[in-house]
């Protein structure tokens, strides 16, 4: 199996949400800082987790 997962695309599929929501004033300023910095927390974290081969436990 393949696992085409692309953490950069679901970044910026993220971001541009935040952004759609944030211009239509569905959030606040605040509320969209906040948002991409738990985004950006989160991106970390996955790629963290990502980085390396997956290993079938023995």
């Amino acid at each position: 199996m393949t696992y085409n997962f692309d953490p950069d695309r679901w970044y910026e599929d993220e971001r541009g949400m935040l952004d759609a929501r944030y211009r239509a004033e569905e959030i606040s300023e605040q509320e969209y800082k906040d948002a991409i910095s738990e985004l950006d927390r989160r991106y970390d974290e996955m790629l963290d987790r990502l980085d390396g081969t997956y290993q079938v436990p023995k």
